[in-house]
């Protein structure tokens, strides 16, 4: 069966959609990472990072490879970085509209 690709966008937003597979995905942006420092970058449970980083495995937004006793992350591919960035963009760009009508726009007085 065939699903929309509507539909399968908004499946892969919600794989998206928790805190902590942000986190990983902007600390795997600068190389691979063992889970060793993800776990000290991210500050949660071993539990909890295990379970965050399956879902992004099983989804193929991130790969991994055993190394030695660890297990190291990355990216599969640019495109997820490059999402990323253009988010922080688009909230970067809202904050500052919502900044800019707080303090009155171009008034320049106080919000009212």
């Amino acid at each position: 069966m065939h699903r929309p690709l509507y539909q399968a966008k908004a499946e892969f937003f919600r794989m998206l959609g928790h805190p902590v597979r942000i986190r990983v995905l902007e600390l795997l942006q600068d190389g691979p990472r063992p889970v060793r420092d993800l776990l000290a970058d991210t500050e949660v449970e071993p539990s909890n990072l295990s379970q965050q980083l399956a879902v992004l495995r099983r989804s193929g937004i991130v790969t991994s490879r055993r190394e030695g006793s660890g297990v190291v992350y990355a990216l599969a591919g640019p495109d997820v970085a490059d999402l990323l960035r253009t988010a922080r963009r688009i909230l970067t760009d809202l904050n500052d509209e919502r900044a800019h009508l707080l303090t009155g726009g171009d008034e320049g007085g106080t919000a009212r």
